[in-house]
């Protein structure tokens, strides 16, 4: 049964374009009442001292901890008080990033978000000799102490650390390592968001940010995608040679930083902290690539055929079918989707959701200088997440409001970890959000009562799991591509440009005509920038979840009570073991097949339906 508050109402209009006096803006009071908040300057202050006295009371001391039958309780109490300063500086941080990402191109907020970062980085650098020190206790004293209680409860945490031993560095070399970011990548990755921001599309004499811009893509005019692509590419190719400046630096940088940590592959770092094996996601991505002909090739074409041609325009690619209804979702229509189906499935879920609501969790309108795309950003178990969006209506805003809830979810089921263990390796973290994506879409379809619609709805489901598989793992290859070459000398924006269409045709087959400028597209994407090679996450989450789905769909006894034991699980469980109940393995090559075989199921119900 579907909730009867999921139904919704269709609305016809011409922008798709969400009022923004109807949306809701987030409440920061939870963390700090504003920029010149007396709360926020007292746990500035109060971080920096709290680093010192941790320092000053086990710098050089962890080793004499694990002598004598205490010792459990004494290595706890020094890991429950790093906790706790951890918690502290995640909560200055995380409300000067937010305040940030309300306007990144408002000075006053950009001062506060860098002189926020330039003194926690300070202060904690009085913490780094703690994870150093505690990789150097001797293996068979600790693993004895961490068998026993209170301690016991941090050995998730402090085996993961152990994992990253062979690649840490002596303990002024890490020093260096933190106080240089700050100089460093982290100020590239500003230039990049400020830029981005600044950045504005002149479209029929309207000039308009990247999000609205990239929103024209799903416009039923075809002349509209044209120009707004025409537009967006001649922005970026105006700016192409900062883009690949900070592209090129970026790159180097990690270089420097793997070759000291004796990380061989590009990736390799990234392997790592998702606790995932490297031949595993290698599996992922040779099943993927070579799955393009029967999904992204064969989808497209079909598409053409809709469209009545050959080959579609890159700016045709997301655009609705030719008879698709011309809807739009105000928020009340959207947030009663999603609830509904989050319902439908769990009333505890739906619960959890609504919070979001009810509390101001949520920023949802587009706004000048504001960070693009959406997220939800954990901030820290003591407080709870907040979800940004740029809501503008459309359907796939709804699917876009489905999956940030899904994190959001998520991270208050995995908060009680605290926050060494809450946060979830990537591999994990697209769980929930895709999760939450098709029970939305499950309950919207079966709302659908016409063919047109239903087919609707089946191809911006198809075009969304491919975005979210294929689509992130031409990225994958893209951003390795760009790093091993990297590695071989600076690269032009004409190189890295040439390696982005080579990732592209391949992987949106023949059918998709690559139109002169969108060799510019990848200078717009923040993942290459802040987060090198996350994006195979997507696609590592796209599958599983279709495993977990199918499993579901199977009526499997207790699958929401082991559903919601993955997420509470966080950081604190390998993946292996998580998807073990469900009787799913990740490690085993026909996982992949199980995935990708649900997208091709939803193409073969397309192409039924235009039989």
């Amino acid at each position: 049964m579907i909730d009867p508050s999921a139904r919704l109402a269709r609305n016809s209009a011409s922008t798709g374009a969400a009022p923004a006096e109807n949306l809701p803006n987030w409440r920061l009071d939870d963390l700090y009442e504003g920029l010149d908040s007396p709360r926020f300057a007292e746990d500035l202050k109060r971080a920096a001292h709290e680093c010192r006295e941790f320092a000053a009371c086990y710098r050089g001391g962890l080793a004499a901890l694990l002598d004598g039958p205490d010792a459990p309780q004494r290595l706890y109490e020094a890991i429950a008080r790093y906790e706790a300063i951890d918690d502290l500086i995640t909560k200055i941080m995380s409300f000067a990033g937010l305040s940030y990402a309300e306007n990144t191109i408002d000075p006053a907020r950009a001062k506060f978000y860098g002189d926020a970062q330039e003194k926690i980085t300070a202060a904690s650098t009085d913490l780094l000799f703690f994870q150093l020190e505690l990789n150097r206790l001797d293996d068979a004293k600790l693993a004895k102490a961490l068998e026993q209680a209170p301690l016991s409860h941090y050995r998730p945490w402090v085996e993961d650390l152990r994992e990253e031993k062979p690649h840490q560095l002596e303990d002024r070399i890490e020093q260096l390592f933190h106080e240089k970011s700050v100089t460093g990548h982290s100020a590239w990755n500003r230039l990049f968001d400020e830029t981005i921001a600044s950045l504005r599309f002149e479209i029929d004499g309207v000039e308009m940010t990247l999000e609205p811009a990239l929103n024209l893509f799903q416009d039923p005019d075809e002349k509209t995608r044209e120009k707004a692509s025409q537009a967006i590419a001649a922005t970026l190719k105006a700016n192409l040679r900062v883009f690949a400046l900070i592209s090129n630096v970026l790159a180097k940088d990690k270089e420097i930083s793997d070759t000291w940590r004796g990380f061989r592959d590009v990736a390799e770092a990234r392997h790592l902290s998702n606790r995932v094996e490297p031949e595993v996601v290698n599996a992922m991505v040779a099943a993927v690539r070579a799955a393009y002909p029967r999904l992204s090739h064969r989808y497209y074409k079909l598409k053409a055929r809709w469209f009545g041609k050959e080959k579609l325009r890159h700016w045709d690619r997301n655009a609705p079918l030719p008879d698709a209804p011309k809807t739009t979702y105000d928020w009340a229509q959207a947030r009663a989707a999603v609830l509904g189906a989050y319902r439908a499935f769990s009333p505890r879920m739906a619960e959890i959701a609504q919070k979001f609501f009810d509390g101001r969790w949520i920023d949802a309108p587009v706004r000048p200088g504001k960070a693009p795309g959406a997220f939800s950003h954990p901030t820290t178990p003591s407080v709870h997440p907040y979800v940004l969006l740029n809501y503008q209506g459309k359907p796939r805003d709804v699917m876009t409001l489905a999956h940030e809830l899904g994190h959001g979810v998520h991270q208050v089921l995995a908060a009680p970890n605290g926050p060494l263990m809450a946060p979830t390796p990537l591999t994990l973290a697209e769980t929930a959000s895709v999760f939450g994506e098709m029970l939305t879409f499950r309950a919207l379809l079966a709302e659908a009562r016409e063919p047109r619609e239903r087919r609707a709805l089946l191809a911006s489901k198809v075009e969304d799991m491919l975005n979210t598989v294929v689509r992130q793992i031409a990225f994958y290859s893209f951003e390795r591509r760009l790093h091993e070459e990297r590695r071989q000398g600076e690269l032009t924006a004409e190189q890295i440009c040439a390696f982005w269409m080579e990732a592209q045709a391949e992987s949106l087959g023949p059918s998709i005509e690559l139109m002169p400028g969108y060799e510019t597209f990848w200078a717009y994407i923040p993942h290459f920038i802040h987060s090198p090679f996350y994006v195979y996450a997507y696609a590592f989450g796209d599958c599983l979840v279709n495993s977990l789905y199918g499993v579901y769909q199977k009526a499997e006894p207790g699958f929401v009570e082991k559903y919601f034991a993955l997420l509470a699980a966080g950081g604190s469980k390998h993946y292996s073991e998580l998807l073990a109940p469900f009787g799913l393995d990740a490690r085993d090559p026909a996982f992949w097949a199980i995935g990708l075989s649900m997208i091709e199921g939803l193409i073969d119900e397309l192409e039924g339906l235009s039989a």
